[in-house]
């Protein structure tokens, strides 16, 4: 693949199809910038050739900034998972990157949406992909814009539901929209089209209709899925079930908490199907069949780590902003401290190694009580797990947490998204003292949001005081080697 030296722009590089793209345009060597709410999010993503730029899908100075000299911009953001107004905060963005694009000279945008079908009333989320890709082109600027079906690969928010519904029921109750037909594609295919529409000899906008070679339904791609597992899963078919109370039960079953799982399921009961043939004869790609972009993605399953997940994404709204000292003098904290006779890299590691199956030291079964109850009222719960059982970056989804800050053998930050009446953070932090010894230092902050916040603080607080001090033992006895 020949790069293209002039200036590319990524947003959306958070995301799943971003992350995957960023690395793919690095690995051949093009001349690539990032635009990122939180730049220390990207610090151990990128190349030392790629430039981070810190900017807001909302904020069109920051947005002129980011594109400046910028030849082609990638549009990658989306609000799906947002708590506010989605469709219309998606429209916010692409008005201020379509004015931005514009007064920066920016030439083409490449822009992936979602296969819509051409004869259907269709759900917020398509109807809002469809609109965008509207906006961006009346800026006058040369648009590529890609609707892909399905996206199968590690990681993707479809086969992450498809894999947790086909490993935990051998039985399923399957609703009418697990028989809509859809084209799925695998994701390096989808890689491979948005790099290829850099180069691509076209000087006018164009819509490309992306999908794998074979059309099938949700039930066919589990049955593929269960029969490359080795696994007899039985399905169930009823006549009705309402995005509602379907999204509750992926919300259950699932890594998929109910806000996404309901605008999924939204957009899923309608077909995705190509119907236009332009970017099979425009491309020189040929993507992969269902079954083997499954076998694919199982045997990328079996590495260490993903490049990227679908719960990483930030967002274009993204996490809260650093507590300032206003916010701090808020703020309920929980501070506790222990000194252990080790070395740092020895105190650091059951502190770099916390969530997932390892859990967290102290009350598990509180934890996933939390959890549970968490997902049941529409929260993330634990479900995300962690994406290496060793290592953390920046950025990622650390069961219900966020990793905010991480410095190797130092410090770890964490942003709570569980359901909560106000923002909590959880901090670890080591340091090495006189004698061989280093220092411990756990702290939970808690910004409460009003007098109810206050009251669940401190109604927990007898369950806080048993399990960080258990955590923080554990700990203790993890890094001395007694665990």
């Amino acid at each position: 693949m020949k790069p293209n030296k002039d200036l590319i722009l990524i947003t959306g590089a958070t995301g799943y199809v971003g992350g995957r793209l960023l690395s793919a345009l690095e690995e051949n060597n093009f001349n690539m910038r990032c635009m990122v709410r939180n730049p220390d999010y990207m610090k151990d993503k990128v190349l030392p050739t790629t430039e981070v730029i810190a900017g807001d899908g909302l904020d069109i100075g920051s947005l002129m900034k980011a594109m400046n000299g910028v030849k082609t911009a990638y549009f990658l953001i989306h609000a799906m998972g947002s708590k506010k107004d989605f469709v219309q905060l998606e429209y916010d963005i692409a008005k201020n990157f379509a004015i931005a694009a514009q007064k920066a000279g920016v030439e083409k945008i490449i822009y992936l949406g979602g296969l819509v079908p051409s004869k259907e009333k269709l759900s917020a989320h398509l109807e809002s992909r469809l609109k965008v890709g509207e906006i961006l082109r009346e800026s006058g600027i040369q648009v590529f814009e890609f609707r892909a079906s399905i996206i199968i690969g590690s990681g993707s928010l479809s086969y992450e539901m498809i894999r947790s519904l086909v490993d935990k029921l051998p039985i399923m109750v399957t609703p009418r929209w697990v028989r809509v037909k859809a084209q799925p594609i695998f994701i390096e295919d989808v890689i491979d089209y948005l790099i290829a529409a850099i180069n691509i000899p076209i000087d006018e906008s164009e819509v490309f209709e992306i999908g794998g070679k074979n059309i099938v339904t949700y039930e066919q791609l589990m049955q593929e899925y269960a029969k490359q597992r080795d696994l007899k899963r039985f399905m169930i078919p009823v006549p009705a079930l309402s995005p509602r109370l379907s999204s509750w039960w992926l919300n259950l079953v699932t890594p998929i908490y109910a806000r996404i799982g309901r605008k999924l399921i939204d957009s899923i009961k309608h077909p995705t199907v190509v119907e236009n043939p332009l970017a099979s004869q425009v491309f020189d790609i040929q993507p992969l069949s269902v079954k083997e972009a499954i076998q694919k993605t199982i045997d990328n399953e079996g590495r260490d780590w993903i490049n990227s997940r679908w719960s990483d994404a930030i967002g274009s709204v993204g996490p809260p902003k650093p507590l300032n000292l206003e916010t701090l003098n808020k703020c309920i904290t929980d501070d506790r401290k222990i000194i252990v006779k080790t070395s740092i890299e020895k105190a650091f590691k059951p502190i770099r190694t916390i969530g997932g199956k390892n859990g967290w030291y102290c009350g598990n079964t509180l934890w996933r009580i939390r959890g549970f109850l968490d997902s049941w009222f529409g929260g993330v719960g634990l479900r995300r797990g962690r994406r290496d059982p060793e290592h953390l970056r920046v950025g990622e989804a650390l069961d219900f947490w966020r990793v905010e800050e991480y410095i190797p053998e130092k410090k770890l930050k964490l942003f709570a998204e569980m359901r909560l009446p106000g923002k909590a953070w959880l901090e670890f932090e080591v340091t090495e003292k006189k004698d061989d010894q280093c220092e411990i230092r756990q702290t939970a902050i808690y910004y409460p949001k009003g007098l109810g916040g206050q009251l669940y603080w401190y109604l927990l607080y007898p369950f806080h005081v048993l399990i960080f001090q258990g955590m923080l033992n554990t700990i203790a006895q993890k890094a001395l080697g007694k665990q």
